[in-house]
């Protein structure tokens, strides 16, 4: 399994070759009034990948929050012949945005009306990446769900497409009829519930792992061994569990409300976990859950 105390680059290269930055921002929970603002500081502070899904009730936020700086950037270097030096300089090519199609509206026709609601509430010409929240196997959908978003995926209306909180059994039943292979599982994943089994079968399958409530809720953060290793790098509790899914080869999406946890949750490029660490961290499993099992969730 891919475990490195090294990092070469923020990004990840997908499957498909779509690069994608290794460390986002989440927006679960987040109140549909406050998305653009916190979006607008993230992007303040260097993110460049935005985590939303139709679940959330966000994605006008979150769009209002992206388009403000594409526009804005598109204005400044109109404005000084073509710097855009002004408000970051940002493109929509600059961005990554992922949204989520939702469990009422799985099935082949209605994930397509789904993806076209979401694309006019981001106010975007194409998603960057689309997943399937959840596999509500109960329902038998989710095959159907995935064949709609291959569509979308060959029209070019998403870059890359991939499922969420999906096990082992469903990506297997997913693999018999898919024709494009997910680009992501985006699953619970932290030092309590590490996941090791998905993980492995990702990599065989040549799917990322990205973790959804990667700090456990905050749960975590008071663990007394991730509290000692926050003493020992001189960094906060969070850091230190965010480096450690880096070095692990995770994608991971931490929600942050106030500035400052926005700013600290992404100064984390610049100091690595040692070996000796990495695997003492190994040794916090609790197969302990924050939210839903996939399989209560129909």
């Amino acid at each position: 399994m891919r475990s490195s105390s090294k990092l070469t680059s923020s990004r990840l290269a997908l499957n498909n070759g779509v690069q994608m930055e290794r460390l986002g921002f989440g927006l679960y929970k987040v109140p549909p009034h406050d998305a653009d603002t916190l979006v607008a500081t993230a992007l303040g502070e260097g993110y460049r990948r935005f985590d939303t899904a139709a679940m959330y009730g966000n994605e006008v936020g979150v769009g209002r929050g992206i388009g403000a700086a594409i526009g804005d950037a598109a204005a400044a270097r109109s404005a000084t012949g073509g710097s855009g030096e002004a408000v970051h300089g940002l493109s929509r090519e600059d961005l990554f945005v992922t949204t989520k199609v939702w469990n009422d509206d799985q099935g082949y026709d209605s994930t397509l009306r789904a993806f076209d609601t979401s694309i006019s509430n981001l106010g975007l010409d194409y998603v960057d990446l689309y997943l399937i929240h959840w596999p509500c196997a109960g329902r038998g959908l989710f095959t159907e769900t995935y064949k709609a978003m291959e569509t979308l995926y060959r029209e070019g209306k998403v870059r890359a497409i991939g499922v969420s909180n999906f096990q082992p059994g469903h990506l297997e039943e997913l693999m018999d009829k898919a024709e494009v292979v997910p680009a992501v599982n985006q699953i619970e994943l932290h030092p309590w519930l590490q996941q090791t089994r998905l993980r492995t079968l990702h990599e065989q399958l040549g799917i990322a792992t990205e973790a959804w409530s990667p700090l456990g809720r905050g749960q975590v953060l008071a663990d007394p061994a991730i509290v000692s290793l926050a003493e020992k790098y001189n960094r906060t509790p969070a850091q230190i569990i965010l480096r450690w899914h880096l070095q692990l080869g995770n994608l991971v999406i931490p929600k942050a409300s106030s500035p400052g946890r926005i700013k600290e949750n992404i100064a984390v490029f610049d100091f690595e976990l040692d070996t000796a660490d990495i695997e003492r961290m190994a040794g916090l499993e609790r197969h302990h859950r924050t939210g839903s099992h996939p399989d209560n969730v129909n």
